[in-house]
């Protein structure tokens, strides 16, 4: 029986994945939530942090929405001491522009914005991580992403995750020791099919979904990563 490992995009937290049935493990990424950070963001240097956490490191299926998906890819390569026997990344921008890297990178310079009510904080959270008119911003998953401060609040995440750049991905394919699965929703403005279908033979198009197609409809994908565990 597989174990199943939930990994966030960029700006959210684990908390992304509380519909999900159980059992599964769903850690922060570095930078985010109650995870640490690092002193540089790279693919990789993620991808390591992840694997230090994991309780299971056999029999993985990993499930990676955005930058998520990219570690996950990342983790099959059979170089973090983990076994993946299948990967399904859903979400992944895999076409960058120029402008698109540099605005990235100036974001990620950025200093760590403050705020004076938890309201406008978990506004900006929300907005960041893709979860804007899906999450109630009172929840606690909300709160996984925020910190207080001396009475001001602020994101968790630490803006230099903003810097990590572009995934190869068809490298990262052709490198991995898994079966992949490159997923998306319908209506994701992030991707295109032809885009995906352009890297991958295996790619699953979620109807009538956005890019957060994994909190919109959290059974979505369970006829994808249940071939896996079953």
């Amino acid at each position: 029986m597989s174990s199943l490992v939930l990994l966030h995009g960029l700006g959210g937290t684990g908390r992304v994945w509380d519909e999900w049935a159980q059992p599964r493990v769903a850690p922060d990424l570095p930078g985010h939530g109650r995870a640490g950070a690092l002193s540089r963001y790279t693919f990789e240097s993620m991808a390591a942090a992840v694997a230090e956490v994991l309780p299971v490191r056999r029999e993985l299926v990993v499930v990676g929405h955005s930058l998520g998906g990219v570690i996950a890819l990342e983790l099959a390569s059979g170089r973090y001491g983990v076994q993946v026997d299948r990967v399904i990344a859903l979400g992944v921008k895999v076409s960058w522009s120029v402008d698109e890297l540099a605005k990235a990178a100036a974001l990620a310079q950025k200093p760590i914005a403050w705020f004076e009510t938890r309201d406008e904080a978990a506004a900006r959270y929300l907005k960041v991580s893709g979860l804007q008119g899906l999450v109630d911003p009172a929840s606690e998953a909300v709160d996984s992403g925020l910190l207080e401060v001396g009475g001001r609040w602020r994101l968790a995440m630490d803006p230099a995750t903003f810097g990590v750049g572009a995934p190869k991905m068809a490298e990262l394919i052709a490198a991995s020791q898994a079966d992949v699965v490159l997923a998306r929703g319908e209506l994701d403005p992030m991707n295109t099919d032809a885009e995906l279908a352009a890297l991958h033979d295996q790619v699953v198009t979620l109807p009538g979904l956005g890019h957060s197609a994994h909190v919109e409809d959290p059974s979505a994908l369970d006829h994808v990563h249940g071939q896996a565990a079953s």
